[in-house]
């Protein structure tokens, strides 16, 4: 059946639902599935942050390494999942898609979080607790086994799980296009209350009772995780694999190179691109980008010459200009990118550095509470939490009336003011680490 607005209409966005099928509007996506996917996100960050939070304090307590090795080791691992994103992206994008990437990367996660559990559990696995012992190799290798299996398995959910939720909205309907971005903000705040029982009651599980059940109930997180994603298959809208983005980028800077003696037309309609009267690209999923005027350069891989066969073009020598637009799009994000690394290096002293500080800190608040380490992270999560409510209802009416901006601040303008904000953060704490 054709796109419509009957009971019947299916998307405009080349989704599917389970069977194959052109997916059906009124059956499938929308907010209807989204309550599977945060749930799913939200279990997964608590495992997540459950075992990750206080891993520097078990290196040292447990592993008997130093302030600096514990550090050292706790950085490259969460270095590794933040590079495993890649790989799993491009697994998504070029194979499997988006549910099957997550689905198959859960197993491995799944994996890692039991063997972990089982390193500090069971005995014989488990690292001996006097101060003079140390680990034998096996209990190591069985304990950065179960680490970097985490790591592998974070690199195929990370880039997919927000991204299979924004499948679940058609852009080419005004209604849902709104909702997409209640949803982000809803995914957002699904990540930080699993973080926030991460951040209190694990680490004072893991304190208090024992290691074994401090990653354990992340295992176990992580199990209710796979539970609610796969319950909401018969609800979920799905892209197909378009193919590898990088490949397709890579193409255009080649063929741009090949071309770069011809000249540009002046009218960019003479550039190539595949007719569709839908709007849709030749991309698997994606639709036509309209022409912009900014790294003109590239558009030399968009124009057609004698050479060039139109029945089958070499993709290495003539590209769309869907194509070009994409690559035009990644290079003006790279500034933007840029600006974030020193943001991330701050933020990634949340889980070493400044645990390690805490533990130099008189814990107790009061005469009988003491707050762990590991748990100061907790007042970033509730900060976001807080500020995220403020944002929507006070602060956007009160900007929007100055700015006349829809949601008060630019997107760059949010961003901005909050590396500003970091600066102070890691002043203070400089200061503090200084008295």
């Amino acid at each position: 059946m054709a796109a419509g607005d009957g009971d019947g209409a299916t998307t405009m966005d080349g989704t599917t639902d389970l069977s194959g099928k052109p997916a059906v509007r009124s059956k499938t996506g929308g907010w209807r599935a989204c309550p599977f996917i945060l749930g799913n996100e939200c279990c997964e960050r608590l495992a997540y942050y459950g075992m990750s939070s206080n891993l520097v304090n078990y290196m040292i307590d447990r592993l008997h390494q130093g302030n600096a090795a514990a550090a050292t080791n706790v950085n490259n691992w969460s270095g590794t999942c933040y590079v495993m994103p890649l790989l799993g992206a491009f697994i998504a994008d070029a194979y499997l898609g988006r549910f099957r990437t997550i689905a198959a990367f859960m197993t491995l996660y799944i994996a890692g979080l039991v063997l972990l559990t089982m390193s500090a559990a069971v005995p014989g696995m488990r690292p001996p607790e006097c101060a003079d012992c140390h680990p034998t190799k096996g209990q190591n290798a069985a304990f950065f086994a179960a680490l970097y299996l985490i790591a592998v398995g974070t690199g195929g959910i990370k880039p997919c799980v927000s991204s299979f939720g924004a499948d679940q909205f058609d852009d080419a309907d005004p209604r849902e296009m709104r909702s997409k971005s209640s949803f982000f903000n809803w995914f957002y705040m699904s990540i930080n209350v699993g973080a926030l029982v991460a951040s209190s009651v694990l680490v004072w599980l893991q304190m208090n009772v024992g290691w074994g059940w401090g990653f354990g109930v992340p295992a176990a997180a992580m199990a209710v995780a796979v539970v609610s994603f796969l319950m909401g298959s018969k609800l979920y809208r799905y892209q197909k694999p378009g193919g590898s983005p990088l490949t397709r980028m890579l193409q255009v800077a080649v063929a741009a190179c090949r071309k770069s003696r011809v000249p540009l037309p002046a009218d960019s309609s003479l550039l190539h691109e595949v007719a569709s009267p839908d709007g849709k690209a030749a991309i698997e999923g994606s639709r036509r980008l309209e022409h912009t005027e900014h790294l003109r350069c590239l558009d030399r891989a968009a124009v057609v010459t004698g050479d060039d066969s139109m029945v089958n073009p070499d993709p290495w020598r003539l590209c769309t200009v869907t194509q070009v637009e994409e690559l035009k799009s990644m290079v003006r994000l790279l500034p933007v990118w840029a600006t974030g690394i020193v943001m991330s290096a701050v933020y990634s002293q949340m889980t070493t550095m400044f645990v390690l500080q805490g533990n130099t800190l008189d814990p107790r608040m009061g005469p009988s509470f003491k707050i762990p380490a590991a748990s100061l992270s907790i007042f970033d999560t509730i900060a976001v939490i807080v500020w995220a409510l403020a944002y929507d209802r006070f602060i956007v009416p009160a900007v929007r009336r100055i700015t006349g901006h829809p949601r008060g601040f630019t997107q760059l303008q949010r961003m901005g003011i909050g590396l500003v904000i970091s600066i102070f953060s890691m002043v203070t704490a400089g200061v503090l680490e200084r008295c």
